[in-house]
């Protein structure tokens, strides 16, 4: 079963149908939506901060989410994949946003709206990148827009697969639901 912590009296708080994988983490100030779903060694740490992630959001395997101590928060939206090994800091992603795997992404930086990070980018501090856009690069910088078929042909088909695949484990009864 996946690790569950209070901290400084604040715990986790889950929405319908989501899925923990046994080794997930997740602890303190942290509030998930319906539909979400938690990979295998991934880490959401609200000890410093709080963590709000929205509807049907995956975290993959060996992602970070951590915030800074009395300064930044993490704001998460809806239909939001973050690929394997990346690490999201103190920072907002807005609705249909596809973060590539081992991709950093800084303290107060903003992920608009219909926008793909690029697999190992480092978005900045501060850094907003443009809505229905495609950043990449270290530091990360806009490459393209994307075309409208790519929203739905990449960031709604990989989060809308992640409900799937969680299902698989959900009905094999291998983890419970918290």
């Amino acid at each position: 079963m996946a690790l569950i912590l209070p901290v400084e009296g604040k715990s986790p708080r889950f929405g319908k149908n989501c899925f923990l994988a046994p080794n997930a983490t997740v602890v303190g100030d942290v509030e998930m939506g319906d539909d979400c779903s938690i990979w295998f060694n991934a880490v959401v740490r609200g000890d410093v901060n709080s963590i709000y992630i929205g509807n049907k959001v995956n975290i993959q395997d060996g992602v970070v989410i951590h915030a800074t101590y009395q300064k930044t928060t993490v704001h998460i939206g809806n239909n939001v994949s973050i690929g394997h090994n990346a690490i999201v800091h103190g920072c907002s992603i807005e609705d249909r946003v596809l973060i590539g795997m081992g991709a950093i992404i800084m303290d107060n930086a903003v992920i608009g709206t219909n926008s793909i990070i690029a697999a190992g980018a480092v978005v900045l501090e501060g850094t907003r990148v443009e809505s229905g856009s495609i950043y990449g690069g270290i530091p990360a910088k806009k490459i393209k827009n994307i075309p409208p078929d790519l929203v739905a042909g990449q960031i709604e088909r990989i989060a809308n697969h992640y409900c799937i695949y969680a299902g698989w484990f959900k009905e094999s009864n291998a983890v419970p639901t918290p």
